[in-house]
């Protein structure tokens, strides 16, 4: 890059979370100069081409300062129990970054918004219908950067997905589902037949930097579903069998045990765990079929690469450090 032609810049928001770190790579491979903010340095090295910014979310004169940045990454996410009282603040944290900036900021979105009698295939235009206290805080935070975008305040992208998956640990692939697996054991949390919506984290990482390269392009709004991985329960069951196998950990028989949560049980307990209470309140999720049409979202970046899934699987699992040995070739993706 010359003088005259620099690097793009983007500032993640929420770098050391799993999405955020999944993003700074991203952007960084695409040629972006990357600042990460942060409270605390990564665990890993950042890649080259990134930078890191150590300040708060709340100190909007500083970040800004550190960054010319076009794009604002907004890959904040709260504590699981604390969103009603974290999430929006936090966003209204993130637009004030990105309007001091004059640039677009990019929302991780999910599924939340559609309520238990969403329809199996979720796009840009579906009402949303929010029947859980986290789908009500997740539609007012998009309701508000749309009331920005009209009246011209600010310009934003929500990039929406399902369950993440790859990219490290907090996900229900390693705390529910393959918890077990050195005992043989899978668990899965609802119907093995009903269709569910994931996100390979690499992949959705790589939408938000195609995403970004266009920002100018689209309206003030934009709402771009990401296709991912629509999987049953079985499809993904044996997706994990197949990497387990591949990666030498599957049993001897090559069969494991099936395994369900018992959600009747944990809505006792959430009377008294708030974490329960939380997971178990969005646990029609898992029994409501659901996919995402990422039409739209080709539409502006063109077709994306997509990795296959039984290479994604295997990739998840490595980073969990299922396969130790196979683990120290992986480089953060």
């Amino acid at each position: 890059m010359t003088p005259s032609n620099p690097k793009p810049s983007v500032l993640v928001l929420g770098a050391n979370g799993r999405l955020g770190a999944a993003v700074v790579w991203a952007f960084a491979a695409a040629g972006w100069a990357v600042r990460a903010q942060a409270r605390r340095a990564p665990a890993q090295p950042l890649p080259p081409g990134a930078e890191l910014v150590p300040l708060p979310l709340n100190d909007t004169v500083g970040l800004a300062a550190a960054s010319r940045a076009r794009v604002v990454v907004h890959a904040v996410n709260p504590p699981y129990t604390q969103w009603a009282t974290q999430a929006l603040p936090l966003l209204h944290q993130g637009i004030a970054v990105a309007q001091r900036l004059h640039a677009t900021l990019m929302l991780p979105g999910n599924v939340y918004n559609f309520g238990e009698s969403m329809p199996a295939l979720l796009n840009e235009h579906t009402p949303q219908l929010p029947t859980t206290r986290k789908g009500h805080i997740r539609a007012q935070m998009e309701r508000e950067l749309r009331e920005l975008a009209e009246r011209g305040e600010l310009r934003s992208v929500v990039v929406r997905a399902g369950d993440f998956f790859g990219g490290g640990t907090g996900s229900w692939l390693d705390l529910v589902i393959v918890k077990q697996l050195p005992r043989g054991k899978l668990v899965y949390p609802g119907p093995l037949s009903a269709p569910h919506a994931w996100a390979f984290l690499p992949d959705l990482a790589r939408a938000f930097s195609a995403v970004a390269q266009h920002v100018n392009e689209l309206p003030a709004f934009a709402d771009l579903p990401f296709a991912g991985h629509t999987l049953t329960g079985e499809e993904l069951h044996g997706a994990i069998a197949r990497a387990t196998t591949a990666l030498g950990l599957a049993p001897r028989d090559a069969r494991f045990k099936r395994g369900s949560v018992p959600w009747p049980l944990l809505k006792l307990g959430g009377l008294v765990v708030p974490m329960l209470r939380e997971v178990v309140e969005m646990s029609y999720l898992w029994r409501v079929p659901h996919a995402l049409d990422g039409t739209a979202l080709q539409r502006v970046v063109g077709p994306l690469t997509t990795t296959p899934l039984d290479t994604a699987m295997r990739r998840a699992l490595i980073h969990l450090g299922e396969s130790k040995a196979a683990q120290a070739a992986v480089q953060p993706r």
